[in-house]
């Protein structure tokens, strides 16, 4: 699906991701221990977790029952004063908030057409973060990936109001949309039996890498759901399991990546199906699911 319209905002990284959890100790316990997070600040209610420099990429935050994408958090190329004032004159409600996290003091929040969740919208995370080689700890927050009941307004919003790209399209119900150089960033399922997230993806540097942390999710009697496998769209290494209330969690290498826009076809790799690999629209069989194996049915299913 190509660009309808200039877009208003220009989001470049996806930031941070919510959950909400009526268990906070379990759920820190485990992407402490179990995926390596470091936990940098931790209230009675609310815990803030990172992979790499930022301040955090997850937050757990207590609740009466579990959600996962309870909001996330984009980082924007533009000034806030900018963003907030061009999203009210689009026709936009906005929320200018200082109170999310101590490392966004500045926040615009605009809600996410279709599900109503909070997107945030800042121009940086300051504060402590982490660095360093670590044998299990992801790079980075990959993506996150959400049922819609409505594809094309959602994808309109993620395109002509927060400037990310069409990277790829898995038949007519699976849109996979790219921010920077990443093949994506967000994706959404068309579903009207299915809402809220289908996954949070996390980022190993290499196989040997995703190798330990697969050793590292059975030592701790952690299951693999699904994979390992080679998704077609993307082309990424991935594996899914669950975390302690039940959410989805990739773990992902080898995802494919666009260095210039000005090309507009992904770095060559030996395991494309084309040449150049540009952003299509993918018949729906198994080879694109998964081009090395099983389908699991809950893939299928939208």
């Amino acid at each position: 699906m190509p660009q309808h319209n200039p877009p208003l905002l220009n989001v470049s990284k996806i930031g941070y991701v919510g959950f909400e959890t009526p268990d906070v100790d379990r759920m820190v316990e485990h992407y402490t221990k179990v995926l390596d997070f470091v936990l940098v600040e931790r209230g009675a209610n609310q815990a803030f977790l990172t992979t790499n420099f930022d301040h955090h990429a997850v937050v757990i935050e207590r609740a009466a029952t579990s959600r996962a994408r309870s909001y996330v958090g984009y980082e924007l190329r533009e000034d806030l004063d900018f963003a907030e004032e061009t999203l009210r004159t689009a026709g936009y409600t906005v929320d200018r908030r200082h109170d999310i996290a101590p490392s966004t003091p500045d926040v615009v929040v605009v809600a996410e057409p279709g599900s109503g969740i909070p997107i945030h919208l800042y121009d940086s995370q300051s504060g402590t973060g982490v660095s360093g080689y670590t044998p299990v700890r992801p790079t980075k927050l990959g993506h996150v990936a959400a049922f819609t009941p409505d594809l094309n307004l959602l994808q309109g919003f993620y395109q002509d109001l927060l400037g990310f790209r069409w990277s790829d399209t898995v038949g007519d119900f699976f849109v996979f949309l790219r921010c920077n150089a990443d093949h994506h960033a967000a994706n959404f399922l068309a579903s009207t039996k299915r809402e809220g997230m289908h996954h949070v993806a996390f980022e190993a540097r290499d196989l040997n890498h995703l190798q330990t942390q697969l050793d590292h999710l059975a030592a701790h009697q952690v299951r693999l759901d699904w994979g390992p496998g080679r998704h077609g769209p993307g082309h990424n290494i991935f594996t899914y399991h669950r975390d302690p209330d039940g959410n989805t969690i990739e773990l992902f290498t080898q995802l494919d990546l666009m260095i210039s826009e000005d090309n507009g076809y992904f770095e060559p790799r030996p395991w494309h199906e084309d040449f150049p690999q540009v952003p299509k629209t993918w018949e729906v069989d198994l080879a694109t699911i998964n081009s090395w194996g099983p389908v699991e049915q809950a893939q299928l299913d939208h």
